[in-house]
């Protein structure tokens, strides 16, 4: 006869198997492109290709235990001071096998499908970017789902942050921050349709090549559709379907009422505009206002009226964004906006979401 001594354990063990069993089991979920795609969730082996702050926000700190490769470039290079202070937070992610990047044409079926992963997650634009390799995934019995920040819509963004609440197993965390973004953006909807003002014409531009030279900006997508949220008449709209160059000549033309650089913490032209954690203040400051003397830009009503400022290039295409669009409608509608204070939100959203605070400079405006 076993005793009762040795029963206990045993049971326990068998609850704990059984337990482990029921909780990552297939379950159908409905990505942002409305893929019906069936995944053991929890996922316990993950390759995350982007949005690494919004998995770690919506699943915790702790999801990253179950992410087993990155598109590491995708974090390192593009906000390196970001990946800097989370890896000295989390030494464990500088050991994380690369998968490669779709921009870099790096990005490696084999060495995904070496991780022996449950479930690939994937924005909507390394999708689009990789369809032989999705093929190849899902015919190797790997899932792939995919999420999009992207196009700064609170539809995409809503959806992005339950999937991955599905991913993480963390569904209740997951919508809270959903309700949280979605308070935020029709809070800012609502004022400004009450108040049937105008909408000012704004002028976006990423400043990674300084005065010198015009960058892109930006139509439907990241701060274009952050601009339009925020009730501006965005100038490059009918030029610019998503990202991309626009002719000098018609800024001057348009003569926008506010102009908003983007910038971010590492560049290889010392005359960008350096924005994004560990950054100076005064340094990106004194780099925002040399765009003001571009040629005819003394001019347009933004610049006479000290209404250019900076963002950082990381804080859009995420759930943190809330704050950005509220300090882009902020500098359109001062008079709607002055309860609100976007870089505090922006700095209070890291501290409770996020394991690392967000220090430098996120959002400036180049008069003191």
């Amino acid at each position: 006869m076993t005793s009762p001594s040795f029963r206990a354990p045993v049971v326990m063990l068998i609850a704990l198997l059984l337990s482990s069993l029921s909780y990552a089991a297939p379950k159908q979920v409905t990505d942002v492109l409305g893929r019906s795609v069936t995944a053991s969730l929890p996922a316990k082996r993950v390759v995350l290709g982007f949005n690494f702050e919004d998995y770690m926000a919506v699943g915790g700190e702790t999801a990253f235990d179950s992410v087993v490769g990155i598109s590491r470039g995708a974090w390192e290079k593009k906000v390196p001071m970001n990946w800097q202070l989370h890896v000295a937070h989390r030494p464990a992610l500088e050991q994380l096998p690369d998968v490669g990047e779709v921009e870099t044409q790096s990005f490696s079926v084999e060495k995904v499908l070496s991780l022996n992963p449950d479930l690939v997650v994937l924005t909507d634009w390394q999708f689009q970017a990789l369809p032989d390799e999705v093929a190849r995934l899902e015919k190797a019995g790997i899932p792939v789902v995919v999420i999009d920040y992207n196009a700064q819509t609170l539809e995409r963004h809503v959806a992005s942050t339950l999937l991955l609440g599905e991913v993480t197993g963390q569904q209740d965390r997951a919508r809270e921050l959903a309700d949280l973004y979605t308070a935020a953006v029709n809070d800012v909807q609502q004022r400004i349709a009450a108040a049937h003002q105008p909408k000012p014409r704004i002028y976006l531009e990423f400043g990674n090549k300084g005065p010198a030279e015009y960058s892109f900006t930006y139509g439907k997508n990241m701060w274009g559709a952050l601009a339009t949220a925020a009730g501006g008449d965005n100038i490059a709209a009918p030029y610019v379907e998503w990202w991309g160059p626009i002719n000098p000549e018609q800024v001057l033309v348009a003569r926008p009422e506010v102009i908003v650089i983007s910038g971010r913490e590492d560049n290889t032209n010392p005359t960008a505009l350096s924005m994004g954690p560990g950054v100076d203040p005064a340094t990106a400051r004194k780099q925002l206002q040399a765009f003001a003397s571009r040629p005819g830009w003394a001019a347009l009503p933004a610049i006479r009226d000290g209404r250019l400022y900076g963002v950082y290039q990381g804080a859009s295409r995420s759930l943190g964004d809330f704050a950005m669009l509220q300090f882009i409608a902020k500098q359109l509608y001062p008079d709607l906006f002055a309860d609100l204070d976007p870089l505090a939100n922006y700095l209070n959203y890291h501290r409770k979401y996020l394991p690392v605070a967000a220090e430098g400079t996120f959002a400036i405006s180049a008069d003191e």
